[in-house]
Order: C-alpha cells, then structure tokens, then sequence
C-alpha cells in the first residue's frame, strides 16, 4: 500500500505568496481543550464549510509527532477547502505537513533565521504586540501580522488587551495584512473590522460553539457584509 505521507516537498502545492489579504478573512485557530471534545480535524472541517478561509493548528500540549499527524488531516481538509493552513511555532511541523505557514511570536524563532529555513515560499506571520515591533516585522518580510489579544480572553488572560484604538494604530502602521485575535465574536466583530485588519482570527467563537459551522457562517457573513460596505458595493 502507498505511504499516504508526504515525501520531501510533495505535499506542497505551489505557494502562497504574495499574500491576498482576503484569504485571511475568517481565521479559525484550533483549541484542544475548547473544542467540547472533538477532534482538531471534525472542528475545522465543520469551519470550513462555514466560511473560514485560513486554519492554524495550535496545540501547545502536543507533542511533535502528534502535532505532525493532527497536521496531515488538516492539511488534507484545507486543500478541499481552498482554505490556507499555518502552523503556530513550529517550523519544522509547518515544513513537514507541507503548510502555506507558520505563525510566530515574539518569543520563537527570529523572523530572518525562519525565512532563511522555510525557503522564499512559505507564508511567515508574526504576533506585534506594538506598533513597533509591527513596522519591524514588516521590514523584515512578514508575510502577514497577528496581533496581542484585542479584548479580554480566557485563552490569554496573562496579557493586557490592546483594545481598538493601538489596534487601528497598528493597522496603520503597515501594508501586510494586519489580523486581529482575542475575544472576538459576533457582538464586536463590526467594531474590530471598521480598524482596516484584514480579517478576523478566533478560538473560542468558533471551536468552543455548539455548533461549528453556525458560529463560522455567521461571523464571515459579518466580515463580508462590512467589507462590502467599505467598498461602497453593498
């Protein structure tokens, strides 16, 4: 029987880059402990048939190898979708499964030494927690910027909130797109869009609802339906 793993670089399909802002409209983040006992694969799958547009594993618990097999499943649903996948940290597991990124944060690798690594083809994003340390990221070729936790979340409790006004600093600040996390739902999605971030990143609106794919539906209707708005099409 054929090894279904990827050998080498097979499992990657062309590239990524340049980024188009709007494939990170609705950017589902999987939560293990969030997830009301379903697998990674069965909350990103009911995702993406609501709307969400880019997946990124996290799974500070995981050990490599797990990470790496949860990895192929979702690299599997994503490609179906045409949906992007990123990895959070973990270079190598990003390398491995053959994902469009990964993610970083202030504290993993440094930005040149993973471009360096990761070749000119996958997708860098990095976590500015100011606008500082956003117009560096940019300078050093992200691809794209996530930001501090937005509004109080129970997944970041340890850190102080942004809020929406260093956020819109932020967005400002740089030409990559600009995508915003924690504590974003429906309720406060219209005010976090009106920034200029190019799109939505959430945890526990998505993975922890009832039901997966109402709560994805729901919140791309919204980033649509603002985004038409600013286009003065809607």
């Amino acid at each position: 029987m054929p090894d279904p793993r990827p050998q080498g670089d097979s499992n990657r399909q062309g590239t990524a880059r340049p980024l188009a802002p709007e494939r990170l409209r609705l950017y589902v983040v999987t939560d293990r402990g969030l997830s009301r006992g379903r697998s990674e694969v069965e909350v990103v799958r009911e995702a993406l048939a609501g709307g969400a547009t880019a997946i990124q594993l996290r799974g500070k618990e995981l050990s490599g190898r797990e990470l790496y097999e949860v990895g192929l499943d979702l690299r599997q649903a994503t490609r179906q979708a045409g949906a992007l996948l990123f990895v959070d940290d973990r270079l190598d597991v990003a390398l491995a499964i053959g994902a469009d990124g990964v993610h970083l944060g202030q504290e993993d690798l440094p930005l040149a030494d993973a471009r360096r690594l990761a070749g000119s083809e996958l997708l860098i994003g990095i976590t500015a927690e100011t606008v500082e340390q956003a117009v560096e990221a940019e300078r050093g070729g992200a691809d794209y910027l996530g930001t501090r936790a937005v509004f109080a979340t129970p997944t970041k409790a340890y850190r102080e909130p942004i809020g929406i006004e260093l956020l819109a600093e932020m967005v400002r600040a740089v030409s990559i797109p600009v995508v915003a996390i924690g504590g974003i739902k429906a309720s406060n999605a219209r005010e976090v869009l009106a920034t200029g971030v190019s799109g939505l990143a959430v945890v526990s609106a998505v993975v922890a609802a009832e039901d997966v794919r109402a709560a994805a539906a729901e919140l791309e209707e919204i980033v649509a339906a603002e985004r038409r708005w600013v286009g003065g099409a809607g």
